[in-house]
């Protein structure tokens, strides 16, 4: 994923993308293709298979808003980005208990896989050397139909033998 985020809900981001400015990527583009140049950035499945199979921890910078409305997943640790370094340096004195070392293989989820790239690259200058992030974001974890913890007050999805038949 390369370019501008476009909007989760479909629309086009504002202005009109005419004239000089259009050509040329943005600054904060251009820090974020940078950022991603030094990751090995994790497709949903992948990620997945690092949290069950090797350890890997993943981040998640979502703000609230977003967890309470599309949920979590299962077993991440859920920090703010504002306190992202803080809580993952483990010569920090406000560590987060999962911030066990440096080798720690940490793979940072956003909603749409923007901001983690920018995060990941942080926790690699703080020595976090296996700091990596999910491609996509939390959006391609739930599209792949990877495992979701819903918001609280979801209704509970019905099991086939719960589900209502037409018998008479």
């Amino acid at each position: 994923m390369t370019g501008t985020p476009q909007p989760a809900d479909g629309t086009e981001p504002s202005g009109n993308g005419a004239g000089p400015a259009a050509a040329a990527p943005s600054r904060v583009d251009s820090l974020l293709e940078e950022a991603r140049s030094g990751l090995v950035r994790l497709a949903p499945e992948e990620a997945a298979h690092a949290q069950r199979e090797e350890g890997a921890l993943l981040v998640d910078i979502r703000y609230a808003e977003l967890r309470e409305r599309d949920g979590t997943i299962p077993g991440a640790l859920i920090v703010e980005r504002n306190e992202l370094e803080w809580r993952l340096d483990p010569t920090c004195p406000h560590r987060s208990p999962e911030a066990t070392g440096l080798g720690l293989h940490v793979v940072v989820v956003c909603n749409e896989g923007y901001a983690s790239g920018l995060a990941a690259r942080s926790l690699r200058d703080l020595g976090l050397h296996r700091a990596t992030d999910l491609d996509g974001g939390f959006q391609a974890w739930r599209s792949a139909g990877l495992p979701v913890v819903p918001p609280v007050g979801a209704p509970a999805p019905l099991r086939a033998e719960a589900r209502p038949t037409l018998e008479t």
